[in-house]
């Protein structure tokens, strides 16, 4: 078959299954381990038989919602596939994977509505410097020729699209291909490899024009081939090879493959592709800058399972490592692991040794997170890549159901957050309120469906408090507050008179004394000031006060009733009464947005974002992104709420947005009248 065995680079390889949400990813790498002998048949995202989406979160919501990882044998290679989820929620779960991978299988279809959710993954790939193969799915059905589809998809690459297919049409069916760098022609059939068939005709003229212009693209980084071609002379096919594997690895080009997942047809000729086309574990470690020395392993998943405990999902880079290793990680932390592994799905099987290339589940390191590298030597090793979360854009408040689950609740949450970091969670001191945040609507549904099914843990959740706030429009003077009380023996005295000001916007709170004569004994002033802002905890309208200054003009004490409590409770009063007077009003929390669209959305995020009563600051093009512009606004907290629902909607589901406290505006009107209202009731 034109295999170069003896010139190809042989070791473990690590593949990312990546593309737009029900692309055919999990499909696909179902087709590969039955071709590979893996398993006996092929499973279905529907009926939940398939290798990778085991999670009982997978089946019910009949989707990827975490990575998941198989290992399987090609010809002597072991080869772990990595099937990333494709939902923009759970983006982030590739993006902790692919900076280790060899190599990435961009898995797509001819739907322009998807293409600019394949343009958005192509970029995170193309800045880590993953190599790239495009496979075209669901070829069988198929309605526009290979090129007409090429042309829809062109966009979302920014490295040029190479078909190293073309395939052959039978009464309106795609019923093979030809293999434009081998120059032969071969017809599917279905569940098995396919046969070659003699390349003649109509396809021998095709392939000819295809293999030319294939080879013009190859020869733009090639002077040589570029010669070789203007003398009008055949290239060796060695040649071609070369630099099809050359071009792959440094990410000149993106070649282009075409099948059907689902019948298996097309997947042999992309596991070649992957056997003698992608670099071998060197070039990821070379590219993540891997010193010399100790082994080295960066780790892709965390994952904490009922009964084992922790697991590292970690791709060794360099160096071996022997079950029961001793293992450091940035923490400067030494721990031995509990178990070395390889995996399958949900299943594992237990390993002696990793080597340079192996994907491996490490247990029991608790000190060691997801992005970050562990190595065998004593000295904590530094970080080999970053990968930071995004800011999350949708937030739900979380309580236990049953009260007694509230610590149980707490700790699901960390194991959450350590599994999945694009997830985060704020205990709002002020509302008492749990806050879990994340990417967006299934996000948190998954998240919660977690805990209820891993962690046995059932909430409700709400809308989280808006930090709404207060302030007064007006001063007050002499405001007088008294606490004096006697029940038999020592009795309680303190006695305050204040002056209250507004104070500008974002200044606070501001306590001072104009106390002469000792009227107020200074080991009491203190007590006061600390009265006063217990007080200003919730004013008038039911919430927290803010920007005004109180200054401690006057007062009388008693040698004996006089106490840090009196004063405290004098403190309380005279605010509370001085409050009421001040003309208070309703203070809103205002947040500077950032959104990220597709230029021919943003009149239509604009829209949204002034249906919301956002105040739009203008747009700009999003740098390093054509095609993408970046709208600033000012945005009122409560408008926030399910924004990102509706960018999405409007943005073929790749809009995003990052946000940030402003200032405090005020509100009144009926809209100020409702939220106080609520706030009593």
């Amino acid at each position: 078959m034109g295999d170069r065995a003896g010139r190809r680079q042989s070791g473990p390889r690590c593949i990312a299954l990546v593309g737009p949400f029900q692309s055919g990813k999990t499909t696909l790498l179902e087709a590969v381990l039955e071709r590979t002998g893996a398993i006996a048949r092929m499973g279905a995202t529907d009926s939940g038989t398939t290798v990778s989406d085991s999670s009982a979160e997978s089946r019910q919501f009949k989707m990827s919602v975490e990575a998941g990882f198989a290992t399987t044998t090609f010809m002597g290679d072991d080869y772990t596939f990595v099937d990333c989820p494709g939902s923009v929620d759970f983006l982030h779960d590739m993006r902790t994977v692919i900076p280790a991978v060899d190599a990435a299988v961009v898995i797509c279809e001819a739907d322009e509505k998807k293409v600019p959710a394949l343009g958005v993954i192509l970029r995170e790939l193309e800045d880590r410097g993953i190599p790239r193969i495009l496979f075209i799915n669901k070829i069988d059905k198929a309605s526009r020729r290979l090129r007409e589809t090429l042309e829809v998809l062109r966009p979302a690459s920014r490295v040029p699209l190479l078909l190293r297919q073309i395939p052959i049409w039978r009464n309106g069916i795609v019923s093979g291909f030809v293999d434009l760098a081998l120059e032969r022609a071969f017809v599917y059939r279905e569940h098995a490899a396919s046969e070659v068939i003699p390349l003649d005709g109509a396809d021998l003229d095709r392939e000819k024009e295809a293999r030319f212009s294939m080879l013009e693209t190859l020869a733009d980084h090639d002077d040589e081939l570029m010669e070789t071609l203007l003398s009008d002379l055949e290239p060796p096919r060695d040649r071609v090879f070369d630099d099809l594997g050359r071009e792959l690895a440094a990410g000149l080009v993106v070649p282009v493959l075409f099948g059907s997942a689902l019948q298996t047809h097309g997947v042999l000729r992309l596991l070649k592709a992957l056997r003698h086309d992608v670099p071998t574990v060197a070039a990821a470690a070379d590219r993540l800058g891997t010193a010399p020395g100790e082994a080295v392993a960066q780790v892709m998943k965390t994952i904490h399972t009922p009964h084992g405990g922790k697991i590292s999902v970690a791709r060794v880079l360099a160096g071996s490592l022997a079950e029961g290793a001793v293992l450091t990680g940035p923490a400067g932390v030494a721990e031995r692991t509990s178990g070395l592994f390889r995996l399958f799905g949900p299943g594992v099987e237990k390993m002696r040794e990793a080597r340079a290339g192996d994907t491996v589940a490490l247990g029991k390191l608790d000190h060691v997170a997801t992005g970050e590298s562990i190595t065998t030597g004593r000295a904590a090793p530094a970080p080999l890549v970053a990968v930071a979360a995004p800011q999350p854009v949708l937030s739900a408040a979380l309580a236990a159901r049953d009260r007694k689950d509230d610590v149980r609740l707490g700790l699901a949450l960390g194991k959450l957050v350590d599994e999945d970091p694009s997830l985060a969670v704020t205990h709002d001191a002020q509302t008492g309120e749990i806050i879990l945040a994340g990417q967006g609507e299934m996000h948190l549904r998954v998240a919660i469906a977690r805990l209820a099914n891993r962690y046995g843990v059932a909430v409700n959740q709400a809308r989280p408090a808006i930090g709404y706030r207060e302030t007064i429009r007006k001063a007050v003077t002499g405001v007088r507050g008294r606490h004096r009380k006697q029940s038999g023996g020592h009795g309680q005295f303190g006695d305050v008179v204040i002056d209250v000001r507004p104070s500008p916007r974002g200044s606070g709170f501001v306590f001072d004394d104009r106390i002469t004569g000792g009227v107020v004994p200074k080991q009491y002033i203190p007590a006061v000031r600390d009265g006063v802002a217990d007080a200003l905890r919730k004013g008038p309208l039911g919430f927290p006060v803010v920007d005004l200054a109180v200054t401690l003009t006057d007062g009388s004490f008693h040698t004996v009733d006089s106490s840090d409590m009196a004063f405290q409770q004098a403190g309380r009063i005279a605010i509370q009464e001085a409050l009421a007077a001040c003309q208070p009003v309703l203070l809103e929390p205002v947040l500077r947005i950032q959104v990220a669209v597709p230029a021919e959305a943003t009149a239509r995020v604009n829209a949204i974002v002034s249906a919301r009563r956002g105040q739009i600051l203008g747009f700009d093009a999003r740098d390093r992104w054509p095609g993408w512009d970046l709208v600033s606004a000012l945005m009122p907290e409560a408008e926030i709420g399910e924004l990102i629902v509706e960018i999405r909607s409007a943005t073929a589901g790749v809009g995003s947005f990052t946000s940030e406290f402003d200032h405090l505006a005020e509100l009144t009107g009926r809209d100020a009248e409702k939220i106080v209202q609520s706030r009593a009731a």
